[in-house]
């Protein structure tokens, strides 16, 4: 199954649909498909992957498409936090301790810029 994200104001993924292989042999055709069937000639459509294959990551809904990265960004966790240019994942300022496990788990602190146990 093909999958395609709408897009709205600003790059915004407002839905994600699937679309069957027999019918999106190509992004295009997919993208022409959800048109039609949609009655919308103008909706903005981007072929995303459940696998990750392409465009970084699968599209969620208030994800940002970047026509210039070709990557689906995921809404921006922390005012702290930058964006990988090669990943296009968020990182946070200190990195997350080594010692973290099923028993010990931490939680962004950003008032302290830290990385609190929970």
């Amino acid at each position: 199954m093909a999958h395609f994200a709408k897009l709205g104001t600003e790059n915004i993924v407002e839905t994600v649909e699937v679309v069957s292989n027999d019918i999106a042999t190509t992004e295009q055709a997919g993208i022409d498909f959800l048109r039609n069937l949609y009655k919308d000639e103008n909706a903005q459509w981007v072929q995303t992957s459940y696998n990750s294959n392409i465009r970084k990551r699968f599209a969620g809904i208030g994800y940002t498409y970047d026509e210039t990265r070709d990557a689906f960004i995921s809404p921006k966790p922390f005012a702290s936090w930058t964006l990988n240019e090669t990943t296009c994942l968020w990182e946070a300022p200190v990195a997350y301790p080594d010692d973290a496990t099923r028993d010990r788990q931490y939680t962004w602190n950003e008032t302290n810029l830290s990385w609190d146990l929970v």
